[in-house]
């Protein structure tokens, strides 16, 4: 019994080293392993670790190792225990040539070129309404008939008013011609008298006295002349009376406008797009303060913009723009940028960015868009052809300049280049050296510093 003791307590402490030895080997191989998982830095080399033999392995550890090589066929890492360390493996994608254009897309509503209000200042009843939303109408034809008794009464009495003006102004002015053709009688009689009783004075058959008499009438002969307005050799009626006249010609007018008003007319062409009135209602009373008609040339449409200050200074008139909308069900119309206003306004919402009213003409008069919706326009902004395109994330900046790197025989080579027009997602590239691009070549599409010039890569080329 005592041996067999002994024999059971020497295994249990075997068996206890053995635990022992297995889990400090665990505990090693996990740390080696964690250190092994770690991505190597561009451009660095991870020191080698010796390799490991007479190893024994556990379940556990098998299945783990078969990830480290699952993942090191991967190109991601090393194989456990290897000598050689895999190539990096890069994202290309077709360097080509072709049309590249810089846009700027904004939205606006869609209105007729030409948009007029319709509105009355007659306080009067609408008795008749002639057209309806939809109706094309032409200039100076009749949309609306307002009630005209009362317009009728105030041109009667102005008429008349205008007619004793002018009664008076005549009167007046008989009168002024007639009292001046006296006055300028009794001045030549009395200029006679003065001079024939200046000679009797001075030769001494008249008296001073007598003189002196002649003398105060042509004076008082000549101030009465001088009292008529005289234009052109004949006297004219007090100004005032003129006025007068004038005053209430201005007024006949003005009631005689305003019955015309009566007949409500559209100012221009185009199609009656609102109808805000109703029979029955005051004419200048339209809820909401809406214009009674509003008239749109519906044959030529434009859209009205708002462009930000910091992209209105790549907007010229005469710029070509690509128009969008709903309605078109993903179809496009032609337009182009026809005035650009000379100041700038508030964009509202609190914000202190300024806009600038841009005008964009539908050029293609079959476009099915129509007055009132909202549509979006792409202006073109710059353009260039057969230019050298790359994705955007292919161009790389560093303090040296501006390069796109490429993949030549799984060697990176980095080439030198100049940014060109730029789209949402692409750019043109100009080589600064002639000759070092070529069609089709592997272009770097996530390039960093670390990619070193002749590193060797692994080349994973988009669409292969």
């Amino acid at each position: 019994m005592d041996e067999n003791n002994k024999m059971q307590e020497s295994q249990k402490i075997k068996d206890t080293e053995e635990e022992i030895r297995l889990k400090q080997e665990e505990e090693q191989f996990e740390a080696e392993l964690a250190e092994l998982m770690k991505p190597d830095q561009p451009g660095k080399r991870r020191k080698k670790r010796k390799q490991r033999v007479g190893r024994r392995w556990s379940g556990k550890r098998t299945v783990v190792m078969a990830a480290v090589v699952v993942l090191a066929a991967a190109g991601a890492f090393k194989v456990f225990g290897g000598k050689k360390e895999m190539p990096v493996m890069v994202g290309t994608a077709a360097l080509t040539r072709g049309t590249i254009q810089s846009e700027l897309t904004i939205s606006g509503p869609v209105s007729g070129t030409d948009s007029v209000d319709v509105v009355s200042n007659l306080h009067a009843e609408v008795t008749e309404i002639q057209v309806k939303e939809g109706d094309r109408v032409e200039q100076g034809q009749l949309l609306a008939v307002i009630d005209d008794s009362d317009v009728r009464k105030e041109v009667d009495m102005a008429q008349n008013a205008y007619d004793l003006a002018v009664s008076t102004y005549n009167e007046q002015q008989l009168l002024a011609e007639n009292g001046y053709a006296g006055a300028q009688q009794q001045l030549e009689a009395a200029r006679r008298e003065y001079d024939r009783t200046s000679v009797l004075y001075q030769s001494g058959s008249m008296s001073q006295l007598e003189w002196e008499t002649a003398r105060d009438k042509l004076r008082e002969a000549e101030r009465q002349v001088k009292t008529f307005t005289v234009e052109n050799g004949r006297a004219v009626a007090n100004e005032s009376y003129a006025l007068q006249m004038k005053n209430a010609e201005f007024e006949l007018e003005k009631k005689k406008e305003q019955l015309e008003d009566t007949q409500v007319t559209s100012p221009i062409a185009g199609t009656v797009v609102r109808v805000n009135t109703k029979v029955g209602r005051f004419a200048d009373k339209i809820e909401d303060d809406k214009p009674m008609f509003i008239i749109e040339n519906l044959d030529s449409l434009e859209m009205k913009v708002s462009v930000s200050e910091y992209s209105i200074g790549n907007i010229r008139v005469g710029q070509e723009a690509v128009i969008t909308a709903d309605i078109l069900n993903g179809g496009t119309v032609a337009g182009q940028v026809t005035a650009i206003s000379p100041t700038g306004e508030e964009k509202g919402g609190g914000s202190t960015e300024r806009v600038i009213p841009t005008t964009i003409e539908i050029t293609e008069t079959e476009s099915r868009l129509m007055a009132g919706i909202t549509a979006r326009a792409k202006i073109i902004l710059d353009e260039a052809e057969d230019a050298w395109i790359v994705p955007i994330s292919s161009v790389l900046e560093t303090g040296d300049g501006t390069f796109v790197l490429t993949v030549e025989q799984s060697v990176i080579r980095w080439i030198a280049v100049e940014k060109g027009v730029e789209s949402d997602i692409q750019m043109q590239v100009i080589p600064v050296e002639e000759g070092t691009l070529r069609e089709d070549m592997g272009i770097v599409t996530a390039p960093y510093e670390g990619l070193a010039e002749g590193m060797s890569v692994v080349e994973n080329r988009a669409g292969r």
